[in-house]
């Protein structure tokens, strides 16, 4: 196996040795499980530095070719198994099906178009917008930097722009996260975040959440399981249970992280501007590991694909680095109507229009299904997440009556204690006793009984 390994080897840093190897697994040369020699052997053999042998290891690690496994030693890497179907593209699969008896799609946890700003006025007080005028120019507008940095909830280090924010978490969880890591995620969890972590080989673990996100006590029994390199949270209306977080819970869940210095925190502050709890972040304590973004699809207009990064100048920098191989930035044109749209008091005045309105659609369907004797939860947000008997017979049962909803299983990291389904309650507009009545039918008996509803237990949280 030495003599293999040495003889492949033509080029003796630590890149060429990582090829050699890299070579010999695609040839079948070293087929998958073989145990490869330890990093002082293959050192000793090639006549150079331990520190070389191990960074071209750690470059195979990374790139999924090897696995190490502690003490029992270094293995040439299984190949994986045939990949499944995103979990985000099973949430609208209904949807086909239904075809010409669709009557009402909830599934899809859009915000809806009506409620969202024109970009006509923006588009023309922006004018010439000549704004690009070096490949090299900063990432960010400078006048957005400024809006930016006056509404972020705590002081970032550095702020960049990308296209939205799964680019966003794409992009920084390029930076945080390698190859068979441990991250820490909310349990339901955003399908697509799911999807992203299972992508880059990351090992996911879920923790447990109530109506004010991640619970502390749960994140504490999570980090004594393992050694997790960054945890996932969505400060405010979690998608899907709605929930947010409160500064208390914020707090809390620092103080739990400061004692675990090597955890990145990663915000997803999806809803923005349509949210109606405040902004929240760990990064008001731990400012040094916390990237939070913030994205403005939801509450200015999905197309606009624009969401922030803030946080450390580490991660921020990188990102920026990283994208000047790719798209280079994002489009400062729409930068710059984002800027219109932010301080423009008259679309100021309609985003909070739309919160409101948004909140009155989530407290209408809520209250009708409680009412049913149905658990649901939407404290914040444009998403209604209902428990069910059966989330196949719940499906089909709306699907009867021409309606699509997004299937719980996605969402969720291990199995919850019953079955769910998301519904964009954001998109209805009226008919709440009618739909409820039909989401009640399509729930279930099991859901039933759950009881009056106390300060201490809202609505679904037991």
């Amino acid at each position: 196996m030495l003599a293999l390994i040495a003889g492949a080897v033509d080029d003796r840093s630590a890149r060429g040795i990582a090829a050699a190897v890299s070579r010999l697994v695609t040839a079948g040369t070293l087929p998958a499980g073989t145990r490869l020699p330890t990093v002082r052997d293959v050192a000793r053999e090639l006549g150079i530095s331990p520190t070389t042998v191990s960074e071209a290891w750690r470059s195979l690690a990374r790139a999924g070719a090897i696995q190490t496994r502690g003490r029992s030693g270094t293995f040439v890497a299984t190949p994986s198994l045939p990949r499944q179907r995103l979990r985000y593209a099973q949430l609208g699969g209904r949807v086909g099906e239904l075809g010409a008896g669709l009557v009402h799609d909830y599934s899809t946890g859009v915000p809806d178009y009506d409620l969202l700003p024109s970009l006509t006025s923006a588009l023309r007080r922006i004018g010439d917008a000549r704004l690009t005028t070096s490949y090299l120019d900063g990432a960010v507008l400078p006048s957005l930097e400024s809006v930016l940095r006056a509404r972020w909830p705590f002081p970032p280090d550095q702020l960049t722009v990308v296209d939205g924010a799964m680019d966003a978490l794409d992009r920084i969880t390029g930076c945080v996260v390698r190859f068979g890591d441990h991250v820490l995620v909310e349990n339901p969890a955003f399908p697509p975040m799911l999807d992203l972590l299972e992508a880059v080989g990351a090992t996911v673990v879920g923790v447990a959440i109530d109506e004010h996100g991640m619970r502390p006590d749960a994140l504490s029994a999570a980090l004594t399981t393992c050694e997790p390199v960054a945890v996932y949270l969505q400060p405010r209306a979690h998608n899907p249970t709605g929930a947010s977080m409160t500064q208390a819970r914020a707090d809390k869940l620092a103080r739990v992280l400061a004692r675990h210095p090597a955890v990145t925190v990663i915000e997803d502050d999806h809803a923005g501007d349509i949210a109606t709890a405040a902004p929240v972040s760990l990064g008001r304590r731990l400012p040094d590991r916390t990237v939070h973004v913030l994205s403005f699809s939801k509450s200015h207009g999905p197309d606009l694909r624009l969401a922030a990064i803030g946080g450390p100048a580490d991660v921020v920098t990188a990102v920026t680095d990283r994208r000047l191989l790719g798209p280079g930035w994002s489009s400062r044109l729409l930068q710059a109507v984002l800027v219109e749209l932010l301080t423009d008091p008259s679309t100021v005045d309609q985003i909070t229009h739309a919160r409101d309105e948004y909140a009155r659609r989530r407290t209408l369907l809520l209250d009708a299904l409680d009412a049913r004797g149905v658990t649901a939860t939407a404290g914040d947000g444009i998403n209604l997440w209902m428990a069910v008997a059966n989330q196949q017979v719940a499906m089909l049962t709306l699907a009867a009556h021409g309606i699509a909803v997004a299937p719980g299983a996605p969402f969720e990291v291990s199995h919850l204690d019953s079955d769910h389904v998301r519904i964009t309650a954001g998109l209805v507009r009226d008919g709440f006793d009618d739909l409820a009545d039909i989401l009640a039918e399509a729930a279930g008996a099991a859901t039933r009984g759950s009881g009056p509803r106390t300060a201490n237990h809202p609505r679904g949280w037991r």
